[in-house]
């Protein structure tokens, strides 16, 4: 295999090799501040299907990550209530960065620096296929969604809002 053809692994496709997870790679131009909506946009996919990893923390500023659809935000009161906290807010960048171990723009769910609590959007989970970030800015990776279940153990939630 040429080596231009293979893209360098991540920690986050290490860990799906490792587990024997049959997953797809899709390279796309990273644009600062696109986020979703842009990588769908030029890789021709339903941005609802394209699934943001969003690190946020609670009120007491412990780590916790959220899976999005790429089209939606997250309602952090629904978020908190469902799960049984005062409040959840998004970290900043560079906390982010700390806690996954990923640059924003690149954070993968998957091999995460610290181990944090996983939640799923439920209407991901209806999905046929997800495209996911793979660990690397400009990198989606695309999995079935019942994946982030069996590996991070993410706990489906209903805080889904319209951009």
């Amino acid at each position: 295999m040429a080596k231009k053809d293979k893209i360098s692994e991540t920690p986050a496709t290490a860990l799906l090799r490792q587990q024997a997870v049959s997953f797809t790679e899709h390279p796309y131009e990273y644009l600062e501040h696109g986020g979703a909506q842009h990588s769908a946009q030029v890789l021709s996919m339903d941005p609802f299907s394209v699934v943001k990893t969003l690190i946020m923390q609670d009120q007491d500023a412990k780590p916790l990550v959220v899976l999005m659809h790429g089209n939606r935000k997250v309602s952090t009161k629904n978020l908190a209530r469902q799960i049984g906290l005062k409040s959840v807010e998004p970290c900043a960048p560079e906390v982010a960065n700390r806690h996954s171990g990923y640059l924003v723009g690149g954070t993968s769910p998957f091999a995460t620096r610290r181990a944090m609590p996983v939640y799923i959007e439920e209407t991901i989970l209806a999905l046929p296929r997800i495209c996911i970030n793979g660990g690397r800015r400009g990198y989606l990776v695309g999995i079935d969604p019942q994946v982030c279940v069996q590996l991070l153990h993410a706990q489906p939630v209903n805080c889904a809002l319209a951009e």
